[in-house]
């Protein structure tokens, strides 16, 4: 029923221009611009990222977006020039080296976005 409906992935953000610095200037989003209702929209991918303001704000403990990309290892120093802080685990069961874990079917690292999300970037690996 819904699996050709295109996706928006909606965020909470407490503050809206520091959160769209962060998603234009860290991580090179293009702005798709605000919404009626006061949403502001990037296209990203084929899907949409709605960051829509909420003053108390929420903050998820488990990732809240995943960006697939080619090659992990060069996204992330392509993110650290841009200011980006990755994450680093050492926990049975999820341990980066150079900031990437090795999950199954996709190598993954996480970092945050201004407002405290968890955010990923993750690159699938070859089926074998």
């Amino acid at each position: 029923m819904l699996s050709d409906a295109s996706v928006t992935t909606m965020l909470p953000v407490k503050d809206m221009d520091r959160a769209r610095a962060f998603y234009e200037g860290s991580l090179g989003l293009k702005p798709g611009g605000f919404k009626p209702d006061g949403k502001f929209v990037y296209a990203v991918g084929g899907s949409t990222l709605a960051l829509f303001p909420k003053p108390e704000g929420t903050k998820a403990d488990h990732t809240a977006i995943s960006f697939r990309v080619q090659d992990i290892a060069a996204s992330i120093e392509q993110l650290k020039r841009a200011g980006v802080v990755f994450e680093d685990y050492d926990f049975p069961g999820l341990k980066t080296v150079n900031h990437v874990c090795v999950l199954g079917a996709e190598k993954a690292a996480w970092f945050k976005d201004s407002e405290g999300n968890y955010l990923c970037i993750h690159e699938d690996l070859p089926a074998s």
